[in-house]
């Protein structure tokens, strides 16, 4: 697939009759003051797919992981999440329905939470356990959770001397502790070492296989962070959508090219990729 033209909307695979995508966006601008952060993007996911959204630094990712995650609205355009339309349903109950994995709620917890009270909190959408009941379910679920990433050792463990890998792995177990309907996760692998890194890629990798996860948005920066089993991807340059569909067919060495300014070639291993410069 070669580089949309400025202005033009992404390529999308046409949706089953009667199936209600995920997430849609539909020609969407935002705005911050005076800067134009994203622009006509087009961005449709369905309801079994795994997306990952790539693009340099100030491209728009996180901003349209805010926006799909009813943080943020557009500005101009439509989004839908989960069929519900933003600025016409309550967003508080929309969250409620999906998983999040962002550093921005990685800052809000307290360091003497254990990593089961970190899990187990999500279940009402807190940050603390103390203002709501929970009971042995919900322990043992937290704990399930953690020790299906191979990282229940972190149950008893308080989230301040947790290390990077470690905390990635507890927001994951987070994020899923109350089977969302659809998976947002934004640079969960920045800062961790190449050991930390391919743990959580291995997880993801588990989690993309698994029929029964829920259809996910992977935002990064690296094609060696993308998990085997993410079909689609999504590339951004200046808030714009330089191309999006299957991962084969969007991401080549031309259209990274493209999205990082910079000749660049690309390769694929076992479903895993890897990109240097040329």
């Amino acid at each position: 697939m070669r580089p949309l033209p400025d202005g033009a909307g992404s390529l999308q695979l046409p949706m089953p009759a009667n199936t209600t995508p995920a997430l849609r966006f539909q020609a969407v601008d935002l705005d911050r003051p005076a800067v134009p952060v994203l622009r006509g993007v087009d961005f449709v996911v369905g309801g079994a797919e795994r997306w990952v959204v790539l693009g340099p630094n100030g491209s728009g990712k996180t901003t349209l992981l805010e926006v799909a995650s009813g943080y943020l609205h557009p500005t101009r355009g439509q989004v839908e999440v989960l069929g519900e339309r933003l600025g016409r349903t309550d967003v508080r109950s929309l969250r409620e329905r999906v998983g999040l994995v962002s550093a921005s709620v990685a800052k809000m917890l307290e360091p003497r939470l254990t990593g089961t009270e970190v899990v187990m909190s999500a279940a009402h959408g807190a940050l603390e356990p103390w203002w709501h009941r929970y009971d042995a379910t919900d322990r043992r679920r937290a704990r399930d959770l953690l020790e299906a990433a191979g990282f229940g050792h972190t149950a008893q463990r308080p989230w301040g001397v947790l290390s990077e890998g470690e905390r990635q792995q507890v927001l994951l177990a987070r994020s899923l502790v109350k089977e969302p309907e659809l998976l947002l996760l934004d640079e969960p692998a920045a800062g961790l070492d190449l050991g930390g890194r391919e743990r959580l890629v291995a997880r993801l990798g588990e989690l993309a296989a698994d029929a029964g996860a829920p259809p996910t948005v992977l935002v990064t920066h690296h094609v060696e962070e993308i998990p085997a089993g993410f079909d689609h991807a999504l590339l951004l340059r200046e808030g714009r959508v330089v191309a999006a569909g299957p991962a084969a067919e969007a991401m080549t060495a031309e259209t990274l090219s493209a999205t990082f300014g910079l000749r660049l070639a690309l390769d694929s291993v076992a479903g895993r990729w890897s990109c240097r410069a040329v």
